[in-house]
């Protein structure tokens, strides 16, 4: 699921941070002297060479000992969008395009942050004073470097629960730097969060346009606004089956519509971590959640199922794009899977793996709906019971009656207990349920797999 990216700030360094070395014999002494002048906003002081205990006082190097370009692995002390120093590593480097003085800029991993917030940044944003490159040292494991400070993950990473050790690390080898800055789509310019596996063509492309209603994408704005005045969409492909007020949705075949589904998975992922891309979008239903105005139906969001569910998932991806998020989209997303799972007859639960904010969303939602009934309900009620009602599958309501602590043990059996009073905490606790779906304004018919043959035989 989307994710938010508020973070926690630090406090601001002191303003000698802001310096830039001297490079190594490759170039003349007064030249580098003379750049770093120019582009260090305070005067140039020596760099702190940690000694081996840790102590950064216990010597100190000339300012011009500083190798450049600076090594992958380092880690240093790295000025954060908000003007505090923050620990980071540096992920990766590449040369500066717009200049041609040979200087590097530093794709960088902040310590206890999601991978969201990882940035190219310009040399004079690093704290050369905190240098700590990384030594490859065989003791301390098959050659991996280790480093005088230990970085930590971010607590909001996401889950990579459907890889297995050697799968994670190379889908994080493979995924560590995202190749796309920003996307502009209608009104909204988003910065992007993760790497997507685009075409090559379209390999570390700073902005990346994508037309509104078909969600083809172009490396030019001039090429993308050229495609708009062709195209006749004010709305995505497939067919609307709910609008109340300025909210539609609207369902798409992925075998009908391959590309728009397909350009849908890589925006999508611009912004999912924890989600292996389906690039055979033909088994899966895309749910797209619109904002209407008089220009159009505009994305906001969607969720994507598989037509035939053999483990009974409602849902397989959810995405709320970051300018709509905060406004209860993701949590109605989540009851419209399971109305649509109402109207089939069937119970429904999330494919899984789920992130830690799924976990917390969906919870939520399970959570509400019991208490709905429960307290509604009078006498005894049964699990099985909860779970025809609700739609929402057995062992997730034993899970949530567990959280919440409302199954109890009476003389060896299982006993749900739940008073007005109990129930009416609970439910505050809860929170709101956000953006509610009206059942009476959808207007949908499941998905008949006999019936799409029959048609693709004639």
């Amino acid at each position: 699921m989307g994710g938010n990216a508020n973070v926690k700030r630090g406090q601001a360094h002191k303003q000698s941070r802001n310096v830039k070395p001297k490079v190594e014999p490759a170039e003349p002494a007064k030249a580098v002297n003379e750049r770093t002048a120019r582009n260090s906003k305070s005067p140039a002081v020596d760099v702190a060479v940690k000694s081996e205990n840790g102590d950064p006082n216990a010597a100190r190097a000339p300012f011009g000992e500083v190798k450049l370009p600076l090594e992958v692995g380092t880690q240093v002390d790295c000025r954060f969008r908000d003007g505090s120093f923050r620990l980071a590593k540096i992920i990766e480097r590449r040369p500066r395009l717009d200049t041609e003085t040979g200087e590097f800029e530093y794709y960088v991993h902040y310590d206890k942050l999601n991978r969201r917030m990882d940035d190219w940044v310009l040399l004079e944003n690093l704290d050369l004073s905190t240098l700590d490159p990384p030594v490859h040292d065989a003791a301390a494991g098959e050659g991996r470097p280790r480093h005088r400070r230990k970085m930590e993950d971010g607590a909001d990473d996401e889950h990579h629960g459907e890889f297995d050790a050697q799968s994670l690390r190379e889908h994080e080898e493979f995924t560590k730097v995202k190749n796309v800055e920003q996307i502009e789509l209608g009104r909204h310019l988003m910065d992007t969060w993760y790497f997507s596996p685009l075409p090559p063509e379209y390999k570390d492309c700073k902005v990346l346009y994508f037309a509104e209603f078909d969600l083809r994408f172009f490396k030019r704005r001039d090429e993308m606004l050229q495609h708009l005045r062709k195209s006749r969409l004010q709305h995505p492909p497939g067919d609307e089956f709910y609008r109340n007020g300025n909210v539609s949705m609207f369902e798409v075949d992925g075998k009908k519509e391959r590309t728009f589904c397909q350009n849908l998975c890589y925006l999508a992922k611009l912004f999912l971590d924890h989600k292996t891309l389906y690039y055979d979008v033909d088994l899966f239903l895309f749910y797209v959640l619109c904002e209407c105005d008089s220009r159009g139906a505009h994305v906001v969001g969607y969720f994507s199922k598989e037509k035939c569910s053999e483990e009974g998932y409602n849902l397989a991806c959810i995405l709320t794009l970051p300018p709509y998020q905060r406004k209860g989209y993701g949590k109605f997303l989540i009851s419209m899977s399971y109305e649509l799972s109402k109207i089939e007859g069937r119970v429904g639960t999330p494919e899984r793996p789920l992130s830690d904010l799924g976990n917390v969303s969906y919870l939520g939602y399970w959570t509400r709906q019991l208490l709905d009934v429960l307290s509604d309900h009078q006498g005894s009620i049964s699990i099985k019971e909860l779970s025809e009602r609700t739609c929402i599958r057995p062992d997730d309501v034993v899970r949530t009656l567990n959280e919440l602590q409302l199954i109890q043990v009476q003389k060896g059996v299982h006993v749900l207990y739940a008073g007005p009073a109990i129930i009416a905490r609970h439910l505050k606790m809860a929170g709101s349920a956000g953006l509610k779906v009206d059942p009476s304004k959808i207007v949908w018919t499941p998905y008949n797999a006999e019936r799409e043959y029959a048609s693709f035989r004639n």
